[in-house]
């Protein structure tokens, strides 16, 4: 005799996934699920996301982490409401998570809401948290085989940001290599070559950010 225990637990997480779009839906906020493995710089990418779109949107931030608040200090710090979950050794975020998170954050008052997944490339992939978008994160130094080896976020994802660019003369990083891989595995995708330490390349980013933001605006 068999049990199937994935399946009844990815059906519970995508039901209550759907009430999370609903209320959000209602309220007009505009959900982002960022995805990464540890150092990739997500909260840099945030940070960088909210200096740039501030004055125009009113966002807040779940984080996500095993332990720790350091990252939601920091957007705190910026003056953004930010909600920590510590999973306590879990490797992603479910949608009851999310739920809960937001009964802290006043949803009247928001536009944009960035969440920033558990540092892994294989678990958050499977459970949605009722989330508009997708964009996942590479750091540089990761190298540009990681699209043929953990395929699965690259093929969920809308976006895919290639982080710290400005490092890039100092490791042997084929970015024809990377992109020609991740056009292979989802031809629809944006790549972002950026560094949110110089600045470089962020624009084009965010343009397709807003564009997103105002695209659910008219829908």
């Amino acid at each position: 005799m068999k049990i199937e225990l994935h399946k009844p637990i990815l059906d519970l997480n995508d039901r209550l996934a759907a009430e999370n779009r609903s209320l959000l839906d209602k309220h007009g906020i505009f959900v982002l699920n960022l995805m990464a493995s540890p150092g990739a710089g997500k909260t840099s990418v945030i940070l960088k996301t909210i200096e740039l779109l501030r004055d125009r949107y009113h966002i807040a931030v779940i984080e996500g982490d095993i332990a720790g608040d350091i990252d939601s200090q920091r957007i705190r710090e910026q003056g953004i409401p930010a909600v920590q979950i510590n999973t306590g050794g879990a490797c992603h975020l479910d949608s009851k998570m999310i739920r809960k998170a937001l009964e802290f954050l006043d949803m009247n008052k928001l536009d944009i809401l960035l969440i920033e997944n558990v540092g892994n490339l294989v678990c958050p992939i499977d459970f949605s948290l009722g989330e508009n978008a997708r964009a996942m994160i590479l750091s540089v130094p990761e190298g540009d085989d990681k699209p043929i080896k953990y395929p699965g976020i690259f093929e969920t994802s809308s976006a895919i940001i290639l982080n710290k660019t400005d490092v890039m003369p100092y490791f042997n990083f084929d970015e024809d290599a990377f992109v020609a891989s991740v056009r292979l595995l989802n031809p629809a995708a944006m790549v972002f070559p950026l560094s949110t330490t110089t600045g470089n390349g962020v624009e084009h980013w965010i343009e397709w950010l807003v564009a997103q933001v105002e695209s659910m605006r008219l829908t």
